[in-house]
C-alpha cells in the first residue's frame, strides 16, 4: 500500500509538473500511464486538462485529484520530467529515487533573469520587423518598443495576476510608443515596427498546443487552450485599437 501511495505521488506530481510548465494534455497523460504501467498497473486511468489532473491506479479505485492554477512555459522541466520518465521505464532509477528527482525539479525555481527576457523580447522584436519586409531603420525603434512593452507586461502582470489584461497594457504601450517615434520622425513603416513588436506577446505555443491535442482527440482541453488563445489575441489587438481610436 505504501509503494501504491508512491507510484500515485510520481504520477501526479510528473503531471503537475508538466502540465504546469506548458505540455499538451495527451503527452502528460501518456507520461502518467507509462510510469504506471512500467510500476506494473495497466489499467491506470489518467485524466488531464489544463486546470486539473485526475489519476487512479485502477478503475475501481479511488481518485486523486490535483488543482493546477499556474501555468507557463518551461520547456526545461517538461525534457527534466521525460528524461526521468524514461530512465524508471529503463529500470535505472527507482521509485524512490524517481520521486525524490521529481521533487528537486518541482521545487527548482531558477530563470532567466527579467533583464535578459526583456533583451530576448526587444532582440525578438527587431528581428520579427525585418522578417516581415522592414528596413533595418526600423530595427531600432521595434527593438526599444518591444523590449520597453514586454518589460510593462512583467510589471503589471505582477499587480495583477490577469495576463489577458497584462497582455491589453503591453500592446497599449506598443501602440502609444509606435506612434511617438513616427511624430519623431525615427521610424518608417509603423505597420512592421508594431507587427514586430507584438510577436513576443502572441500565444504561438498555446496554438500549438490547442491543435495538437484536438488531433489527439483531447476535444476539452484542445478547445480551452484555443480559446484562451484566442483571448490573448483579442487583448492584443484591443490594446493597439484602442491607441488608433484615442489618438
Amino acid at each position: 500500500m505504501n509503494e501504491q501511495h508512491t507510484i500515485v505521488k510520481v504520477c501526479m506530481l510528473a503531471g503537475k509538473i508538466m502540465l504546469q510548465s506548458g505540455a499538451e494534455t495527451y503527452r502528460v497523460e501518456d507520461t502518467m500511464n507509462r510510469i504506471a504501467s512500467t510500476y506494473g498497473l495497466p489499467n491506470a486511468q489518467s485524466y488531464a486538462t489544463p486546470t486539473g489532473i485526475n489519476f487512479s491506479i485502477d478503475m475501481s479505485e479511488v481518485t486523486n485529484f490535483m488543482r493546477i492554477s499556474n501555468r507557463s512555459t518551461d520547456l526545461h522541466k517538461i525534457a527534466e520530467v521525460n528524461n526521468i520518465s524514461r530512465m524508471f521505464a529503463a529500470g535505472e532509477i527507482e521509485l524512490k529515487n524517481a520521486l525524490s528527482m521529481l521533487e528537486s525539479v518541482d521545487g527548482d525555481t531558477s530563470t532567466f533573469s527579467v533583464w535578459l527576457q526583456v533583451m530576448a523580447a526587444a532582440f525578438v522584436s527587431g528581428c520579427f520587423t525585418i522578417m516581415f519586409g522592414g528596413i533595418w531603420a526600423d530595427f531600432i525603434p521595434s527593438f526599444i518598443v518591444g523590449g520597453i512593452a514586454f518589460a510593462g507586461m512583467l510589471w503589471f502582470e505582477r499587480l495583477v495576476e490577469i495576463r489577458f489584461i497584462a497582455e491589453f497594457f503591453a500592446s497599449f504601450i506598443i501602440g502609444v510608443l509606435t506612434l511617438a517615434i513616427m511624430d519623431s520622425g525615427i521610424g518608417v513603416d509603423m505597420d512592421k515596427i508594431i507587427i514586430g513588436a507584438v510577436m513576443p506577446l502572441v500565444p504561438g505555443l498555446h496554438i500549438t498546443n490547442a491543435v495538437r491535442d484536438l488531433m489527439a482527440g483531447h476535444l476539452v482541453a484542445g478547445l480551452s487552450k484555443g480559446v484562451e488563445a484566442v483571448l490573448t489575441a483579442f487583448a492584443i489587438g484591443a490594446g493597439i485599437a484602442v491607441v488608433f481610436g484615442l489618438f
